[in-house]
């Protein structure tokens, strides 16, 4: 062979055999050896034929000694430099799912020639030659189907090149990091260019490659199982597959594998069958991108990246369950077969018609349009030029003409673009022009830090960025992925060192040469919101046209919101919707990746500058609008006092809080809504009605924090904690049930994005959830409205006699005690009645089902350092919230989310308390 190939070392001859036992994972009764007649590929070698033997590991026998039929086949194929130990937890999931009574999948897990223990022929393979292997191995093995494919790394291609080859007995295809396409603009990856510099001494007279490979699994492997790994490959003769293997990677188009290659490439576009990518982001070789491009190819995927996983996902997270919970939720045998016939019945019936959507979020600009009213005021502009106005006929135009020239830029319909952009009338005219030319707009928040919005963009793969220098700036130096553009015409030095291809003003310019596609549909995906990470890795919510217009419509039907309303909005997300409303919206001069620098005059000033009625503060700028009230002037006053509804939603805001602030606008009705990003507004309470559930809860309530009752086109069940801690119980609404809140709402999420099993998660159990049983009387169903949809938020608490709905912490944050489980909001407000205790954080430390609680104080006269508390304070403490508690400490602040400032960090402050305790160094949380 040429290029790097003519570097490896010749290649020898050896025959088949079988694992050695004891390997970890690894029953003996699933291996076998299969003779298999080798087809001739092209006129060299049909001068000879051969018989092949393989090792492969087949559950089928197994199956047959226990009585039970398969309903169809896992043909996996494993990459370089594994074999197909790779698939052991799946041949023993997969029959043990059977055992229960599941659909029984036989496993098929092959070592490729030249791998793992199949035969050594004395030939270095290209990748033709491979498919062509696997499916003389599946003639020799009679496999009729179902067949489901199962690949990962270079047997994630061959087994699409067999599915690719063999559709009439294709039922379905699960992908794990692989690659199918090398994108002309993005180098070969770095660990692959070094292996095929250094091919000979790196893969095969050194074990280098393997033991690299086994390096890098989250968390490291156990030395049991690297020694099952290695056990094929013990000297340099075995390892000359693992050489071929490298150096039959296509390096251009006149490689021996090229023009397969991009014939699998092509051919999966046509696989139209259930399929699952299950994906470890940290892979250094196979990175997002690659998802990305086989998403496009296979839009009917599911998809799920495992957070801190990499190129041996299969080993860093539990890929076993993901397959079997699939197969189980998708019976893809059966979907696969309707779905082909499916295909022929329908193959010549129109398209149907789209049903009647909601007004677009876009409308109001439309109807707008010739309005020189003011739309936008911006307090403090990036540029540094003063107050900024912008008028509704300014903004629509702005709109249409971006929409139009990243139209003319190549942005199509579908392609997502992030928006790296302070809020403000760049922000708000970038993020209408992309939902009206049909493009997805990517949103996350600034206050993730540079970690959390590296992983945020690596997961949505935007084709293009927008931003501010700052932002085009963490763009280059963090690698995030898409095109930029700049908000404003740069430098041209600057301009290339960032990166940049064109900016705002120049698109403006090119939209007098292009026209607007059609307007997207209301089913089409509009937005990918990120959570604020308060929970762990912040997840993309997706959210279509439709949900969006919702959302729109449930604010302005819950609040009165509309044409002529003037807006602060102190919280970024909430700005997004008022051109969407109609409303006359300002920003108030503030630090936005950091609610809590708002202060009581800015938000007078904002006031004031907008004729503002109604004002929408984070918790956490709350708190300091209060702190900062002493510096109002008598026109602050005044400007305050026009105000005439007060939102604050987020986390959970305490009475005297909002009771404070509510005294600093007197005329305003005080509401906290109760939402998440999933779902902005699913209930809502007045000060006042705050006031009432509380004073008239029965005594030994368990507390918590009351939001309300339901806002309209809203149902909230509980799903009730069993004694593990876990929300088990059937959704209902029985007063005094303590559980997960489960909310169902037309303006709910659409779904997680690329995190499949979260998305699932979030709907297990109710009507529309994957798996679930889609009518059962154990789902309290009253209320629900047509077009709903079903979201677990996370959150624990319950509903009272009234309706009224009381959180008391997350899900997360139970504490799970002998006594059974604790939720924390309860505890933290009794804590907090004590005298001299400004904020408290109940957390649990210990084993689950024994864990002793401990009480985190922020005390009023703010703490030099962590400490034990005092035993006058301890004791307090104790006869506040109750004997079990088993500590007291003291911080002087307690660690909060990154993006609302308020909620607490109990996770960290559990892990810090614990730590502590053990007798470790008394740092800050």
């Amino acid at each position: 062979m040429s290029g790097p190939a003519g570097r490896l070392p010749a290649p020898t001859t050896s025959p088949a055999g079988l694992p050695p036992a004891g390997l970890p994972g690894l029953d003996a009764a699933w291996s076998r050896s299969v003779v298999v007649p080798e087809t001739p590929l092209g006129a060299s070698e049909a001068l000879g034929r051969h018989e092949r033997t393989w090792h492969v590991l087949d559950t089928g026998p197994v199956l047959a000694e226990r009585g039970v039929t398969p309903v169809g086949t896992l043909l996996c194929a494993h990459g370089n430099p594994t074999w197909s130990y790779l698939w052991r937890d799946l041949a023993a999931a997969t029959l043990a799912a059977a055992d229960t009574g599941a659909d029984a999948w036989r496993v098929v897990a092959v070592d490729q020639l030249e791998m793992g223990f199949s035969e050594r022929t004395g030939t270095h393979r290209t990748l033709p030659r491979r498919v062509r292997d696997l499916a003389d191995l599946t003639d020799a093995l009679g496999l009729d189907g179902p067949v489901v494919t199962v690949g990962h790394d270079w047997g994630g291609v061959i087994s699409l090149g067999w599915a690719v080859d063999h559709p009439d007995l294709l039922a379905g295809v699960v992908l794990l990091n692989t690659a199918v396409h090398q994108p002309e603009d993005r180098p070969i990856p770095a660990p692959l260019r070094l292996a095929l510099g250094l091919l000979g001494p790196s893969t095969v007279a050194t074990p280098a490659f393997l033991e690299t490979t086994l390096a890098i699994a989250h968390p490291p492997l156990p030395d049991d199982v690297k020694e099952g790994y290695r056990a094929p490959y013990r000297s340099a003769e075995r390892r000359s597959g693992i050489g071929a293997f490298v150096a039959d990677i296509p390096t251009d188009p006149a490689h021996p594998s090229a023009a397969e290659l991009d014939r699998i490439a092509e051919g999966v576009r046509g696989l139209d069958v259930p399929a699952l990518l299950l994906w470890g982001p940290r892979d250094p070789v196979f990175s997002d991108p690659y998802l990305h491009d086989l998403v496009g190819r296979l839009p009917q995927a599911r998809v799920h990246r495992f957070e801190g996983a990499g190129h041996l996902v299969a080993e860093d997270v539990d890929v076993a369950g993901a397959v079997t919970t699939w197969l189980a939720d998708r019976h893809v045998a059966a979907d696969a077969a309707s779905s082909r016939a499916a295909q022929v019945a329908d193959a010549d019936a129109p398209a149907a018609a789209p049903g009647p959507g909601r007004a677009p979020m876009w409308q109001r600009l439309d109807e707008l349009a010739d309005d020189d009213a003011t739309a936008l005021v911006e307090m403090a502009p990036t540029t540094g030029d003063g107050i900024r106005t912008v008028s509704w006929r300014l903004l629509s135009r702005r709109v249409r003409e971006l929409a139009r020239g990243l139209h003319a830029a190549g942005v199509r319909p579908g392609d997502r673009v992030a928006l790296l952009v302070p809020p403000g009338a760049d922000l708000t005219a970038t993020l209408y022009a992309c939902l009206r030319l049909g493009a997805v707009v990517v949103v996350a928040d600034a206050g993730l830090g540079p970690r959390g919005l590296t992983r945020a963009m690596r997961g949505a793969q935007p084709a293009v960025v927008v931003g501010e220098r700052k932002g085009l700036a963490a763009a280059r130096a963090l690698g995030w992925p898409g095109r930029r553009i700049s908000t404003t015409t740069l430098p041209d030095a600057t301009a290339t060192a960032l990166g940049v291809g064109t900016s705002l003003p120049e698109l403006v310019d090119l939209a007098v040469v292009t026209d607007l596609p059609p307007e997207p549909a209301p089913g089409d995906l509009a937005a990918v919101l990120f959570t604020s990470g308060s929970t762990g890795p912040a997840k993309g919510v997706a959210y279509t046209h439709e949900q969006l217009a919702a959302m729109r419509d449930a604010l302005a039907d819950q609040y009165g919101l509309g044409v002529g309303t003037g807006l602060v909005a102190g919280f970024a997300p909430f700005a997004l919707l008022g051109p969407a409303l109609g409303c006359r919206s300002v920003t108030p001069d503030m630090d936005v990746t950091a609610p809590r620098t708002l202060t009581a005059r800015a938000i007078a000033a904002a006031v004031d500058a907008a004729d503002a009625t109604t004002v929408f503060l984070s918790p956490a700028a709350i708190a300091n609008v209060v702190a900062t009230s002493g510096e109002l002037t008598a026109d602050d006053e005044r400007a305050l006092r026009r105000v005439r509804l007060f939102l604050s939603a987020g986390a959970p805001v305490p009475e005297r809080l909002l009771a404070a602030v509510a005294r600093l606008m007197p005329a305003a009705s005080a509401h906290t809504p109760y939402g998440m990003t999933e779902g902005l507004l699913l209930t809502d309470v007045t000060l006042e009605e705050i006031r009432t559930a509380t004073a008239t809860q029965p005594p030994g309530a368990r507390g918590g924090v009351c939001v309300g009752r339901p806002a309209a086109r809203v149902t909230i069940r509980i799903s009730a904690l069993d004694d593990d801690g876990r929300a088990t119980g059937p959704l209902t609404a029985t007063p005094g049930v303590t559980g997960e809140i489960v909310a169902a709402a037309p303006h709910v999420k659409d779904h997680y994005d690329r995190l499949w099993l979260a998305d699932r998660e979030s709907r297990r159990g109710t009507p529309d959830g994957d798996g679930a049983t889609r009518s059962s009387a154990d789902v309290d169903l009253a209320g629900v409205v047509d077009g709903a949809r079903w979201h677990r938020t996370g959150d624990v608490g319950h509903l009272d006699a009234e309706g009224r709905l009381w959180v008391e912490g997350r899900l997360a944050h139970v504490i799970v005690a002998a006594d059974g489980p604790v939720t924390p909001v309860g505890p933290e407000q009794r804590a907090e009645s004590v005298p001299g205790v400004r904020r408290a954080g109940v957390v649990g430390i210990g084993p689950r089902g024994t864990q002793q609680l401990v009480v985190v104080v922020e005390p009023s006269r703010a703490a030099r350092r962590p400490a034990l508390a005092t035993p006058e304070l301890t004791e307090a403490v104790r006869a506040a919230v109750g004997p079990d508690v088993a500590a007291v400490l003291v911080v002087p602040d307690l660690p909060t989310d990154v993006r609302h400032n308020s909620k607490i960090d109990r996770a960290r402050l559990a892990a810090w308390a614990e730590g502590v305790l053990a007798g470790g160094r008394m740092g800050r949380p």
